[in-house]
């Protein structure tokens, strides 16, 4: 992890949902503060720099509330119906010697060998908890597939997890697998696996009766 980033604050003198409207209609992110036993805090950050931070990869960051300055861990953050605005962060109190458990989005690299065989690689689990120090938590988890082939199958167990991280999640869980892609059928092959339809015979009925 990089140099700690450090953002400035401003303490939210009341809360609930109208109150963090108005700090949005502000450019700003409404923010609860908890942690190392101490009374949570509501606060409000400068929406553009806190995003920024969180795309350059920042989730460990010194905020500055008056003279007051704290290092902080990003652990939750909420997004608008759409899925592209934070509305809400929720921040951690750390002190930058101590372990932590958090949860890291996976990704992956490469394409695998068994896509080229008419294989498709699956994605079962986007994340892990993993356990480490403030200043190793990774931005990701990163995962080479190229040498994944079609029947091969990856687990927890089976991440190679950078220096000084220890996977929490399950072992056994589930990550990967690449496996055939069933061949879309033409409409020949579609008619003659169809049933045969059933015989008509009431007009040949019909006849029998009119001979008799």
């Amino acid at each position: 992890m990089g140099k700690t980033l450090l953002l400035k604050a401003e303490i939210r003198e009341s809360v609930g949902k109208h109150s963090a409207k108005k700090v949005r209609e502000q450019g700003k992110i409404p923010a609860t503060v908890y942690g190392h036993k101490q009374e949570p805090a509501s606060i409000m950050l400068d929406a553009h720099d806190f995003t920024e931070g969180l795309h350059h990869g920042h989730r460990v960051m010194d905020i500055q509330v008056g003279k007051n300055k704290e290092t902080m861990m990003v652990k939750d953050l909420q997004y608008d119906h759409f899925g592209k605005n934070i509305i809400h962060a929720d921040l951690m109190r750390v002190d930058v010697t101590e372990t932590v458990r958090v949860t890291v989005p996976i990704e992956l690299r490469g394409a695998a060998k068994g896509a080229e065989g008419g294989g498709m690689l699956e994605e079962h689990l986007d994340r892990l908890e993993i356990e480490c120090k403030v200043t190793d938590i990774p931005e990701s988890i990163m995962i080479g597939v190229k040498e994944i082939e079609v029947g091969d199958v990856v687990h927890a167990k089976d991440i190679e997890l950078p220096l000084g991280v220890t996977l929490i999640s399950d072992p056994g869980l589930l990550v990967l697998t690449c496996h055939l892609v069933a061949a879309a059928k033409t409409t020949e092959e579609i008619e003659e696996e169809a049933p045969a339809a059933p015989e008509i015979i009431t007009e040949k009925k019909e006849e029998e009766v009119s001979e008799g």
